[in-house]
């Protein structure tokens, strides 16, 4: 089913650039680009050619045989949605020889269908339900005594001769599949193939016996199927419904909003009751997404009000008190006044905060503006300090911006595409369906990774080369593939002499040029064969459009930063870089990371990426917020923990991060909360930071406010208010409170004025309004008077540093090296049910296709060590260890071991070393020195962690208790 307010056109678009054609329809002339079917032409005059198995996201596919048109002097009766459009022609939709077609059709449908599935379904929309009453028709003559020869001999079909019988298919948690209402028009299985690209779903059988199946005829929550939904969206019957909808009935209204989950930043419908969300619905208009979705985005929004949800601020004097329910003047002054306690006792610099990257870039600019300026320091930081911080050096100083180069889209237009470090289909799954669709179209794939992703071999797409490097050779893949590209003659030269610095080009050029550097010198340490690597080389170079996409595989190591300039170094010398196809593309984790970063929540940078020694921003700023401003950064996380350790840090807010889940080492960062006077957590849920915080304030979701966030692709969007907070706040309100508390005046009615403020501080922002934003439904940063409606792809015609320049990465091996103590090395990931931390989606129905983080173990590994796929095993670091279930699998090369981090009880972060990047301090998570054992249960921690977590997460119930 469609979103409420979608009126389908039937067919693609096609080219807007084609030629026009005119065309005269029911006496009504048309304009429309070469190549248009006729089915949507007629949509744009207004006219619904009535369709069954034609949509709008779809090739046409023919076979409902539903939309016959006449044309002028052509035989018989094409179908509208096969038929292209041609100068001058004349098409009649409606005459009485086309509806007898068509009432013969849908009586012959009708006769194998449920009378009543509209009502089956909650109400929901019936398509072919919905041209039977255009057409005036109530009952099929085909199930009526009329029909001789069938069923019982009086004439009526029997209950076996149609589908009616057939079991519904309820196992999936978000949808149901009901084969009596399956009208077999191929709508989802086609979505399937050509949306999605898993191609889950297939007709099996023939004639009558035809029918959708899941795999080799499997239930739904047993197959394939990665549950994105477009499927359901694509039924035109109540076939296939969400669960939601057959419970509580249609919505009644629709409000545009943007996911809070990846960094893809897909746009949503959010169908409304009232104020419960009975569905989500991805937007067609979205610039992003282009109305596809996953699971987390399209039905894993319950989280927003699970009863886990904390609505009421609490307060505690010490951790080991239960918590205490108060109102919010009471939390407020209390947090207020413990703050500049802490402050007047051990001095201005020992309080900061922490922004949010799931919360919107108004709420992240004003945590920042209030640690700056209320708190009177720069110790403000986010969690791109812990994942993405290498991109933002890395880009800055080769190309001049600290962000990706293209829009998604541009990927359509690439002829080589090289993921490095990324799992798109388990980490940004959306923008993973748009690249396959592009690579069965015939793009050249190359992957960089110790694991085998989905993408190295999947239906229609084999990687042409899998270079599965070794954990922390990054560096040295990287100087060989460009070894191979200045060596060999394939770096574009009047393109590097053009646009980049030559004495930083000859420098690079000579240092990779070394025969150090070559594929063959690099073997023995990266594992990877040279003529792979030379293939691999070649490919990248010698094609016309070549783009690299990458994720945290390249930033968390010890030399994320050295990895990232050569990425962009390699971009540079072949020329791929300023057009659309091409580029250095980081796939954020986070929904709103890139915001995060953009609103100057690292302790060294203002809104912009502006350093706060460059004494005329620094005075832009203070002219703005009345307050002077420190010069010298402020404290980066694993600094703050430090200093709490060492005495001299004692109090922090944290707006929507969970440091004691997400940081490395997890008992270093459990002993600095534990040092600290005073934490503030302000998040949706008890996480498990909130076990070490003396205040919670309640968080809202992004159901809850209004706001926008900035995707991988410097898209920012609109998130739009669905329903009233449920704590009675806005993020953004809360941190206001917080601020005035303090002493600070801040005054704002709605977060567009927090816009306004950004804007008129923040160079890249300069153009953004509200009213824009609306109009267009989403801009790409730069946005400004030479870009006004933003900046799809970035450095076209210079970089925006002027010259690109080039730095020398020499590959330095990791500290983290195997020994006969620890002979195996960690790697960590993602998984598409659960994202991130785990703390939206481990409260949703996800958690029956991931409820566990397991540890991958090669066959050669586990048999050397007696491991069986479910044993429990035991994983020990210099750091920590704990335990977790095995998966024994050939996904993952000999020698390394993979798991996820998204359930705490897992404790992966105890095992994760402080091992961290050169320049910005980001943890070295993909490379951690183990051992594994074959062990009989959990740790005892593990065991009682449940029990530890009630007892540390406490609640006094208070009565009379309001804002």
């Amino acid at each position: 089913m469609y979103a409420l307010d979608y009126i389908d056109p039937g067919t693609p678009a096609s080219e807007a650039s084609a030629a026009p054609v005119t065309l005269d329809i029911d006496g009504r002339a048309v304009s429309v680009p070469a190549g248009t079917s006729v089915m949507r032409a007629a949509a744009e005059l207004g006219s619904q050619i009535p369709k069954l198995c034609a949509t709008g996201s779809l090739q046409a596919f023919g076979s409902c045989r539903l939309c016959l048109v006449e044309i002028e002097g052509r035989k018989g009766y094409p179908a509208s949605c096969t038929t292209a459009v041609s100068e001058g022609m004349k098409v009649r939709t409606t005459s009485p020889k086309l509806e007898q077609l068509r009432r013969g059709v849908v009586e012959l449908y009708l006769s194998d269908h449920p009378q009543d599935c509209s009502s089956t379904a909650g109400q929901q929309r019936c398509e072919l339900h919905a041209v039977a009453e255009t057409l005036g028709i109530q009952q099929s003559r085909y199930s009526l005594p009329a029909c001789d020869h069938a069923g019982d001999g009086r004439g009526r079909l029997a209950a076996s001769q149609t589908h009616a019988s057939a079991a519904a298919d309820l196992s999936n948690p978000y949808f149901a599949f009901d084969p009596a209402a399956c009208i077999v028009c191929s709508r989802c299985v086609r979505a399937c193939d050509e949306i999605q690209g898993t191609f889950a779903l297939t007709i099996a059988g023939r004639g009558f016996a035809a029918k959708v199946a899941a795999s080799q005829d499997d239930p739904f929550i047993a197959s394939e199927c990665v549950s994105c939904g477009a499927c359901v969206e694509a039924c035109p019957t109540t076939a296939l419904t969400e669960k939601t909808v057959l419970a509580l009935g249609l919505p009644e209204r629709a409000v545009a909003t943007t996911c809070a989950y990846c960094g893809v930043g897909c746009s949503f419908k959010a169908e409304v009751k009232g104020e419960q969300v009975i569905r989500m619905v991805p937007n067609r208009a979205g610039h992003a997404n282009h109305g596809h979705a996953c699971v987390k985005g399209r039905f894993a929004y319950g989280y927003a009000t699970h009863s886990d949800r904390i609505t009421r601020p609490m307060i505690r004097a010490k951790i080991s008190d239960p918590w205490r329910e108060v109102s919010w003047d009471e939390a407020i002054a209390y947090a207020a006044a413990e703050f500049k306690r802490i402050q007047a006792r051990y001095g201005r610099d020992a309080v900061g905060g922490i922004t949010s990257s799931r919360c919107t870039n108004e709420e992240t600019f004003l945590v920042q503006k209030l640690v700056r300026a209320a708190f009177g320091n720069n110790n403000v930081d986010t969690c791109a300090r812990v994942c993405h911080s290498p991109t933002g050096y890395g880009l800055k100083h080769t190309l001049g911006e600290s962000a990706g180069t293209q829009e998604f889209d541009s990927v359509m237009a690439a002829d080589v595409i090289v993921v490095i470090g990324a799992n798109p289909t388990e980490g940004h799954p959306v923008f993973a369906s748009h690249m396959k669709r592009r690579l069965r179209q015939g793009a050249k794939l190359i992957v960089i990774d110790p694991r085998e992703i989905a993408l190295v071999r999947s239906p229609h797409i084999t990687a042409d080369f899998h270079l599965q490097l070794l954990p922390g050779t990054n560096v040295a893949v990287i100087n060989a593939l460009a070894h191979v590209v200045v060596t060999e003659g394939l770096a574009k030269d009047e393109y590097v002499r053009e646009r980049c610095e030559d004495d930083s080009w000859q420098k690079w050029r000579d240092f990779v040029s070394d025969p150090k550097n070559s594929p063959e010198a690099m073997q023995a340490v990266t594992g990877v064969p040279a003529e792979w690597v030379r293939g691999a080389a070649r490919l990248y170079a010698t094609a016309n459009n070549s783009a690299i996409y990458y994720g945290l595989g390249v930033t968390e190591h010890s030399q994320g930063t050295t990895m990232v300039m050569g990425i962009a170094n390699l971009a540079m010398a072949t020329g791929n870089l300023g057009r659309k196809g091409v580029g250095v593309n980081p796939l954020r984790g986070q929904n709103n990371v890139q915001g995060s970063c953009d609103m100057g929540s690292f302790p060294h940078e203002f809104s912009g990426y502006r350093h706060v020694s460059d004494a005329a921003v620094r005075a832009l700023f203070e002219s703005a917020w009345h307050v002077p401003l420190q010069s010298e950064p402020g404290l980066r996380i694993p600094n703050m923990f430090e200093a709490a350790l060492d005495g001299s840090f004692k109090a922090l807010y944290i707006q929507g991060e969970d440091l004691a889940q997400s940081d490395p080492n997890t008992h270093h960062v459990n002993a600095a909360l534990t040092a600290m006077e005073c934490v503030i957590v302000q998040d949706l849920f008890l996480n498990e930071t909130a076990k070490f915080a003396h205040v919670f304030f309640p968080g809202s979701s992004f159901l809850e406010k209004h706001g926008t966030f900035t995707n991988a692709e410097r898209r920012i969007s609109r998130v739009r208010q669905v329903m009233q907070p449920l704590a009675q706040l806005q993020d953004w309100e809360v941190t206001v409170r917080f601020a005035n508390a303090l002493g600070y005046p801040m005054q704002y009615s709605h977060p567009s004025e927090i816009m306004a403020e950004i804007a008129a501080l923040t160079p890249t922002f300069a153009g953004v309004t509200y009213e824009k934003l609306d109009q267009l439904g989403s801009i790409q940063w730069p946005c400004n008077a030479a870009a006004p409606h933003g900046t799809p792809t970035m450095h076209i015609g210079q970089f925006v540093r002027g010259k690109g320049k080039f730095y020398v990465t020499e590959y330095v091996p990791t500290r983290e090296r195997t020994t006969n103590r620890f002979p195996l090395l960690l790697t960590t990931g993602r998984i598409l049910s659960q994202y991130n931390v785990g703390a939206q989606t481990r409260r949703t129905p996800n958690l029956m296709w991931h409820d566990e983080d397991q540890l991958e173990v090669h066959p050669h590994d586990a048999n050397v060590r007696g491991i069986s796929t479910g044993d429990w095993v035991g994983i020990a670091s210099r750091a920590g260890e704990t335990v977790l279930r095995a998966l024994v699998t050939e996904r993952i090369q000999p020698g390394v071991v993979y798991t996820t981090f998204h359930f705490p009880e897992s404790g992966a972060n105890i095992v994760t070393t402080d091992n961290s990047d050169w320049a910005t301090n980001c943890p070295e998570y993909k490379v951690t020195a183990v051992q594994v054992i074959r062990v009989n249960q959990p740790l005892e921690w593990q065991r009682r962690y449940r029990e530890i977590t009630e007892k540390q997460t406490r609640i006094k119930r208070g009565t009379d208790i309001s804002a």
